[in-house]
């Protein structure tokens, strides 16, 4: 009888497993000897592909952008609608994994698949009648409050992955009683994240158009 093969292994597969594995056990728990383990390789056969647990981290944040420029954008000749829409197709991406954004947070992309809708954005941008800097600082302004949101949101959960976590607003309340404005803020900053990004989004995009738009 023949001995059956060990699919091949490549960096592709290394990440889909890295992936599946983040959503089970939290970035915390992702590591190359348990990656190793799912895939039924040594650890070192990781290294072949990934010198570092960071060069793997840097893939993956660069899979979940070529996730999310699959899906263009529709068109739009509004470059506010453009901005919004595109900050939010970054948020989705970022919430279908655990820690997804924290994975997001500080990488760098491994190839230049993010360049064409960078380029397209800016672009909308500057037709718009920004100057490219105050183009380029539109743009990065939303994407870091957008990973920065997002990080938040999923290390106070509650967890979309679990079910854990979360605030207890009453429990909270209760303990800042002699802080009421603390103690209601509480309910505004934790209740809804959702609500509460696209409020903010929309602050930044005004605070832009006031302060970056000639």
């Amino acid at each position: 009888m023949t001995a059956q093969r060990t699919p091949r292994l490549d960096r592709a597969t290394v990440v889909d497993a890295a992936l599946a594995l983040l959503d089970r056990t939290g970035l915390d728990g992702l590591t190359l000897r348990a990656i190793a383990a799912e895939l039924d390789v040594k650890a070192p056969a990781l290294y072949w592909h990934f010198k570092d647990k960071q060069a793997l981290l840097d893939e993956m944040a660069t899979e979940m952008m070529r996730r999310m420029s699959a899906t263009p954008l529709p068109p739009s000749g509004d470059w506010r609608q453009t901005y919004l829409a595109t900050m939010h197709a970054l948020r989705a991406e970022l919430l279908r994994h655990r820690d997804g954004a924290r994975v997001f947070s500080g990488s760098r992309f491994t190839d230049t698949g993010f360049a064409a809708g960078q380029e397209a954005g800016l672009r909308v941008l500057v037709d718009a009648g920004f100057t490219l800097p105050a183009a380029a600082r539109a743009w990065y302004t939303g994407y870091a409050y957008t990973i920065g949101y997002t990080i938040e949101q999923q290390a106070m959960g509650p967890n979309d992955f679990t079910g854990d976590g979360g605030h207890d607003l009453d429990a909270r309340a209760r303990r800042l009683a002699d802080h009421p404005l603390a103690a209601e803020a509480g309910r505004v900053m934790f209740d809804d994240f959702d609500h509460g990004y696209d409020q903010g989004l929309i602050a930044v995009l005004a605070g832009i158009e006031a302060t970056l738009l000639t």
